[in-house]
């Protein structure tokens, strides 16, 4: 049988690994995913966790594919955290950045806020198998745990929470009874359309354009100040 593609290996292993998680996950199972034998598996990783970086790399860098050294030897843990920190919390987010450096004058809020949701949109949708990935295996890996939801996602969730209480205080947004609250309702509102719509029966057939424009005119709606500048937001 000729070589499979690294990067065929590295799907079956995140299916495998999204499936079952990290420590119920096994090689024979990656095996059977790809039908192949259990040791031609070691072919191409030589362990479980070497399973796991190379779906990591496949979802959060599949570039660096290539240059893999072939089968893949075990990772340290800090190899593995490696794989995803391709940056700080805010690398994708412009529009927040901007924001909480200093609002222009001639831009309007809602265009502001509008940007902020967008860019969360495409991030969750652009990175939903390795959010996936990422979540259902950090449960059994302490570091990638510490990685992904402390120094990744909490800190993400205090940009955010800053700029609420920014925009509250001079008036451009609601008050809300809890800004951490209102951060969670913004963030899983938008994972669940962008990420977690898609495994739902019921949910999954709608289409994702219309979707992301709901999302981002229910959520302006619901913040704003004036509502009626949703209308001519962009």
């Amino acid at each position: 049988m000729p070589p499979r593609p690294v990067e065929e290996i590295a799907e079956a292993a995140a299916r495998v690994f999204i499936a079952k998680g990290y420590r119920e996950a096994g090689i024979s199972d990656v095996s059977t995913a790809l039908g192949m034998s259990h040791g031609a598996v070691y072919t191409y990783a030589k362990s479980k966790e070497a399973l796991l970086y190379l779906a990591l790399l496949r979802l959060a860098r599949p570039d660096s594919l290539a240059g893999l050294e072939i089968p893949v030897a075990m990772p340290t843990a800090k190899d593995v955290v490696t794989a995803i920190d391709t940056g700080n919390e805010l690398d994708g987010f412009t529009g927040l950045i901007e924001a909480l450096g200093g609002r222009r004058r001639d831009v309007p809020v809602a265009q502001e806020f509008g940007v902020i949701i967008d860019e969360l949109y495409g991030f969750i949708e652009q990175n939903r198998a390795l959010l996936a990935l990422i979540e259902r295996c950090a449960r059994d890996l302490p570091e990638l745990a510490q990685f992904y939801f402390v120094r990744r996602r909490r800190a993400a969730f205090e940009k955010l929470g800053d700029y609420l209480r920014r925009r509250i205080r001079s008036g451009a947004l609601r008050g809300v009874p809890d800004v951490p609250a209102a951060v969670r309702f913004i963030t899983e509102t938008v994972a669940w359309f962008a990420w977690h719509r898609v495994g739902d029966p019921d949910s999954a057939m709608l289409d994702d354009d219309a979707c992301r424009r709901t999302v981002r005119h229910l959520l302006l709606t619901a913040f704003l100040a004036d509502p009626g500048a949703v209308q001519t937001s962009k």
